[in-house]
């Protein structure tokens, strides 16, 4: 008799699991590896040479070690965000073995014939249905072919991954993994958090820079003495530009209640913003709400595939440039979020 299988085991989706389903990243889980080069590179020339320099440069040790102190507690942080972004839920939504039997109809257009000669109606799945939220708003959800569900609303399909998340915002090449409802909250103090480190870190190296300026008394002598200095200075000011435009972007994210996705493909021509409940309450959702357990349990153990009747769905010339846009979506959302603020701001223009 064969070994029951982990769900894990037989995921359906592209992810990569770690220790027996624990923890779980996304098809792209390799580039975590050039994200901690790039955070840990530069802090370690800083600790290594400016930092170090700067315990006898400043008036007292207390200062020049907390300076290399703060470095240090900031840089965890930011790893530690980094584990908690990439390497956890996101929200996904658990794939069903088969179609919603409540939701399929029966196509008397287009039918099969079976024994006898009768012609039977083939079951299909229409491609949305509308639901009510709040009990005010009505809004259209779509039937995901792959997942054989109607995605809540605010979900959708990475086409990265291969999963439909709750609140997708988008995914992140950065830290191998989907951005969503779950992890949402982690992302935007990672990059936060990034953005401190690298003020910090420039602050810092413009500030040993003076002291060797100020003992040379040459600019070029200085620079010459302490080339780590202005490499690190040069290092944030071109980082901080993009994790600090990203900072700004999902502040204004946040503050109307929308997610990337949102923004970049449903923005309404009216301005109506279905989910926005004014500025403090849409932050307080994002940091103040208990987050939701995962739906899913990967150390369980799987089900057994049952037949059932075989459904389809309509497949229209429509819906097929959807399935193309959002591939096409999903890649650049990801790829380069600043040029969707970008966009925004010419489209508005």
């Amino acid at each position: 008799m064969a070994k029951p299988q982990r769900v894990y085991q037989v995921w359906k989706g592209r992810n990569k699991f770690m220790f027996n389903g624990r923890l779980i990243f996304g098809p792209d889980a390799k580039s975590i590896v050039v994200t901690l080069l790039l955070i840990l590179v530069p802090i370690v020339t800083f600790c290594s040479n400016v930092a170090r320099n700067l315990l006898h440069e400043v008036s007292t040790y207390t200062t020049g070690y907390a300076i290399m102190g703060v470095a240090i507690m900031l840089t965890v942080y930011v790893l530690v965000l980094l584990f908690l972004t990439s390497a956890r839920d996101p929200g996904i939504v658990p794939r069903n073995l088969h179609p919603p039997e409540e939701d399929v109809t029966y196509d008397s257009s287009a039918s099969i014939e079976t024994g006898g000669g009768t012609q039977t109606p083939i079951p299909r799945v229409p491609r949305t249905k509308e639901v009510l939220i709040d009990g005010r708003i009505v809004v259209k959800v779509k039937y995901c072919d792959t997942c054989k569900l109607y995605r809540p609303p605010r979900c959708s399909h990475c086409s990265v991954c291969d999963n439909c998340v709750e609140r997708f915002d988008h995914h992140c090449p950065w830290v191998g993994q989907c951005i969503g409802q779950r992890n949402y909250r982690y992302f935007f103090l990672f990059v936060t958090s990034s953005a401190l480190l690298c003020i910090f870190i420039f602050a810092m190296s413009a500030l040993h820079l003076k002291y060797q300026i100020d003992y040379y008394g040459n600019v070029w002598k200085a620079i010459k003495e302490s080339p780590a200095s202005v490499i690190l200075m040069a290092y944030c000011f071109f980082f901080l530009w993009f994790v600090g435009g990203l900072t700004c972007f999902h502040l204004y994210l946040i503050s109307t209640n929308q997610t990337t996705y949102e923004n970049f493909r449903y923005r309404r021509e009216d301005g109506v913003r279905l989910y926005d409940r004014g500025c403090l309450n849409n932050f307080l959702e994002v940091f103040c709400t208990k987050i939701k357990p995962s739906r899913n349990n990967f150390w369980a153990y799987a089900q057994e595939n049952e037949p059932r009747p075989r459904t389809r769905t309509r497949t229209t010339p429509e819906a097929e440039t959807d399935r193309r846009t959002k591939v096409e979506d999903d890649r650049e959302i990801g790829g380069d979020l600043l040029k969707i603020s970008k966009r925004r701001d010419v489209e508005e223009a």
